[in-house]
């Protein structure tokens, strides 16, 4: 997402016998008092800053959040249970992930795997993908707010189960090929699948989580290099560094699938040197008591060759969903979460944290000090990260109520009297009437004409731009199709 888009206005000549004013010479306030619209007060210039603009009730923070549990920790920060507190959706139960910014950037790849995880969760909508409510950050620290996935890790319940039935099997492994074939399908490798980055929701369907290994832009032929993974779940192509593309995420399946119905992965050593000499040229050992079809489809996935594997050609998740292991599933039941799951975790209330680690969940939460402040250059790293949901934009829109007064005939457009200025200012009116209608103004063929500036959010410690803000008084303000976009009013 670009920092800062510069809408040009369009330049029109001022009528017959009247001067064209310069920019400077007049103020948006001015002319909307021209055009009869309600007075509004000063012209003013403002820093443009995360204080001086999306002011109102949805200014997102970590104020917003009461923290209830820590779910998880991990190298770079923690994970906890909390509620929102204000705003949109106060009472709903999330899970906030907080990184610290100072540890992702002293690693180039771990900036890039950090931004790639942002935007996935942006822009992948999936019923087996975590949902992203907010993202935001303040000097030190980044912040995602997902849904609350109180079922847990599919790795706690296999620990629990020691091996699950075929049919239990085939139904995790459905789900987990639906949302593996959309990520393909949107040029996304997920590269670290495994029992830990499978959650469950709280009826017991799978999502998918962890997107900061994900490979974006990788289509049809498209190779991509980086060793990176959890070696029992990678495939022996990114081990030898010879080039991959999505058909190691069919391996890796094939690996679950084994773990899920024997109890381990199918190659495993006492030394991680050991373990990948196994995955590149070891034997597959396969129990007797599987079936038939769960041998054939365990073997296809685990073909050392890409191009052999099942789902490693065109067809890709369509090729797996065709193999006879999977004929009782109705794919378009499973997709609208029509199935009942085989495991329906066991839960009490909404805040009910029964399915994670106690080693996380009995520690008291609290989010350290953000006392770190990052260099101008090193936050340049992380602009645009600021992220609004589409479902809670559309809740706060709801709030919107523009009500323009009728003017004299002479405003109308028919007028040949309307001088330039007075029609700029009505166009400015109908922006605003339009925004309280939900329209998408900057794809409006009239945007360039009605906006100096557009802008996005720069995060703290970098300098803000400058700009002239005016418009009708509210306390709220019109976000623009998405992502931290706002048009704030004085």
């Amino acid at each position: 997402m670009a920092a800062v888009f510069d809408l040009d206005l369009e330049t029109e000549e001022g009528s017959e016998g009247e001067p064209e004013s310069s920019p400077s010479d007049v103020c948006p306030l001015a002319e909307s008092r021209a055009a009869g619209l309600e007075p509004v007060g000063r012209c003013e210039e403002v820093e443009l800053t995360e204080t001086s603009v999306n002011l109102g009730p949805e200014r997102i923070g970590p104020h917003c959040f009461e923290l209830l549990r820590v779910l998880g920790k991990g190298g770079y920060g923690k994970v906890f249970q909390v509620r929102k507190v204000q705003g949109t959706n106060s009472g709903k139960i999330y899970a906030m992930k907080v990184l610290r910014k100072a540890k992702i950037v002293r690693n180039a790849k771990d900036t890039a795997h950090t931004r790639a995880e942002r935007n996935i969760l942006e822009s992948v909508k999936h019923p087996f993908i975590v949902e992203l409510a907010y993202a935001f950050q303040t000097g030190g620290k980044l912040y995602l707010i997902l849904e609350c996935l109180s079922g847990g890790e599919l790795f706690t319940h296999l620990e629990r189960e020691g091996i699950f039935l075929e049919d239990t099997a085939c139904f995790y492994l459905a789900e987990i090929t639906l949302a593996l074939g959309h990520l393909h399908s949107q040029g996304i490798i997920y590269r670290d699948l495994k029992p830990e980055n499978i959650m469950l929701n709280s009826q017991g369907h799978i999502k998918l989580t962890d997107f900061g290994l994900c490979k974006e832009s990788i289509h049809e032929d498209a190779v991509t290099h980086t060793f990176c993974g959890t070696i029992e779940y990678m495939a022996p192509e990114i081990l030898v560094r010879s080039g991959h593309n999505r058909a190691v995420d069919w391996w890796s399946l094939g690996a679950l699938m084994y773990d899920m119905l024997t109890g381990s992965p199918p190659f495993t050593a006492e030394n991680r040197k050991k373990t990948m000499d196994k995955i590149i040229k070891g034997k597959l050992a396969l129990p007797p008591y599987l079936t038939p079809d769960a041998r054939d489809l365990v073997k296809k996935f685990l073909k050392r060759n890409p191009s052999q594997r099942i789902g490693g050609g065109p067809g890709d998740a369509a090729d797996v969903q065709r193999h006879p292991f999977f004929r009782h599933i109705n794919w378009n039941d499973l997709l609208a979460r029509r199935v009942d799951p085989p495991i329906r975790p066991s839960l009490q209330s909404e805040e009910d944290v029964s399915q994670f680690d106690t080693h996380f969940t009995r520690q008291t939460p609290v989010d350290s000090p953000d006392d770190t402040a990052l260099s101008e250059s090193a936050n340049q790293a992380f602009l645009g990260f600021t992220y609004v949901a589409p479902s809670v934009l559309d809740s706060i829109k709801e709030g919107f109520s523009f009500q323009p007064k009728l003017r004299s005939p002479r405003r109308l457009n028919s007028s040949p009297r309307t001088p330039v200025r007075y029609r700029r200012a009505r166009e400015s009116a109908q922006l605003r009437r339009e925004a309280g209608s939900g329209l998408d103004l900057l794809a409006h063929p009239r945007a360039a004409s009605w906006c100096s500036s557009v802008f996005s959010h720069p995060p703290p410690g970098t300098p803000g731009g400058r700009g002239c803000l005016a418009g009708h008084l509210t306390s709220q303000p019109l976000c623009l199709g998405g992502a931290g976009w706002a048009v704030s009013a004085l």
